[in-house]
């Protein structure tokens, strides 16, 4: 009885062994590996001091761990004020998205409008459109109205830049939404307003949440027109900031990875917190489109 229960055991052990040493899981352990190991030598060499950067071979760990950078970062190159003009620049165009998807997205969804397919295709193009081909024209439109350095033109122009892309994944979203939900709900005397907010935002939540991130990671990252439309120091975002860090002749590369490490920060908790909505979204929306 003992060596039948222990050849089970033995059984079980090889069976999840194989299962963990598998194509796919190990496929999987060398993409994480591959993406991790910059990351992490981001975030190590923000730690070191200047002499132990440029030592050879490099060192895998900092040997004299520092704050040093982080300091530097954000006494002596503003970066405090840069990170902040990005979160509320990234946080307000984001809601704006939000707010104007979801209801274009509900009407191409569920409207019987005519040419939704020009238009689905249209949004499509404008979202695939180059961004350095849109810098000169925003930024003579910017001059002449007076939003140059500013907060209002820089998140005007991102949110125009994210709708088109936050539509369509809604859009998906709103066609898997059994459409009896929306009967009730009339029937009940809602209004096609309330119906909108109470009923169908609820249900395409995993959605919401892909297109929120995803407009957030794109208004975070964005370097170009940034550049071009904010060029006052006090009205600069994070990329920008980051990339005018150094002099002629010097680069603080120690200081460089620590804003870097910093910068990272907030869309990886961003992931991390909400990756099961974000992974439920891009599956639905791949699966209902």
């Amino acid at each position: 009885m003992t060596t039948t229960a222990t050849t089970a055991r033995e059984a079980s052990r090889g069976r999840r062994l194989r299962s963990v040493l598998s194509w796919p899981n190990a496929a999987a352990l060398v993409i994480a590996a591959f993406v991790a190991a910059p990351l992490y030598w981001m975030a190590t060499t923000s730690l070191k001091p200047a002499e132990e950067i440029g030592t050879h071979p490099p060192t895998a760990w900092p040997e004299n761990a520092t704050w040093a950078n982080y300091r530097d970062a954000f006494t002596d190159n503003h970066f405090g004020v840069y990170l902040l003009n990005s979160v509320v620049v990234s946080v307000l165009a984001t809601l704006l998205v939000l707010s104007l998807s979801s209801f274009a997205g509900y009407a191409l969804a569920r409207l019987p409008l005519r040419g939704k397919a020009p238009i689905m295709v249209a949004l499509l193009m404008i979202s695939l459109f180059p961004t350095i081909a849109l810098a000169a024209p925003l930024f003579l439109l910017m001059r002449d109205i007076g939003w140059l350095n500013s907060y209002q033109g820089l998140i005007l122009v991102y949110t125009a830049l994210n709708v088109p892309f936050a539509v369509w994944i809604l859009r998906n979203f709103f066609q898997g939404i059994p459409k009896e939900m929306e009967e009730v709900a009339w029937v009940d005397g809602a209004s096609p307003l309330r119906t909108v907010l109470s009923v169908i935002l609820p249900q395409a939540t995993p959605g919401v949440f892909t297109a929120a991130i995803f407009t957030f990671t794109a208004c975070w990252t964005e370097f170009l027109i940034a550049l071009t439309l904010n060029t006052a120091d006090r009205y600069r975002t994070m990329p920008v900031g980051l990339a005018l860090f150094g002099s002629q002749f010097t680069v603080p590369y120690g200081t460089i990875f620590a804003a870097a490490t910093v910068s990272v920060l907030p869309i990886a908790l961003l992931v991390l917190i909400f990756r099961r909505a974000v992974v439920s979204g891009l599956t639905a929306g791949a699966v209902k489109g």
